[in-house]
């Protein structure tokens, strides 16, 4: 459970360091930010993001899910009105570095073995 955490952790530094890499409107002072972002992120995708979802139902219905771009970018740009060294310029940006950050995770959770894709061909 400690691994999976810490993995979770550097993956989310990972992406949240490529996406200051990536995008002209995210940008990280140093590389102690990148592991606070990611310790708060990991917090405010814990406690505050099931909040906002729930609070949120009705529009997140009527507009098919789509309302949940918004609850991730609103997450994203929390945690960088929270932490100091850590900007995000604006909606655009905090969804881009929502979507590298999750593509990060996407790619660590198939590289270790969880969610991975598995094919079986059976003759018959």
């Amino acid at each position: 459970m400690v691994y999976q955490m810490l993995l979770r952790l550097l993956l989310s530094a990972c992406g949240l360091g490529l996406a200051d890499y990536l995008l002209d409107g995210v940008n990280v002072a140093q590389y102690s930010t990148l592991f606070w972002a990611a310790l708060l992120l990991g917090i405010a995708n814990t406690i505050v993001r099931p909040l906002l979802i729930v609070l949120t139902l009705p529009i997140t219905i009527l507009s098919l899910g789509f309302f949940l771009l918004v609850i991730n970018a609103a997450v994203f740009g929390l945690v960088a009105w929270l932490l100091p060294g850590f900007t995000i310029a604006g909606f655009w940006s905090a969804l881009g570095a929502w979507a590298i950050v999750a593509f990060m995770h996407a790619v660590g959770s198939m590289l270790i073995g969880k969610n991975k894709l598995v094919v079986k061909i059976e003759r018959s």
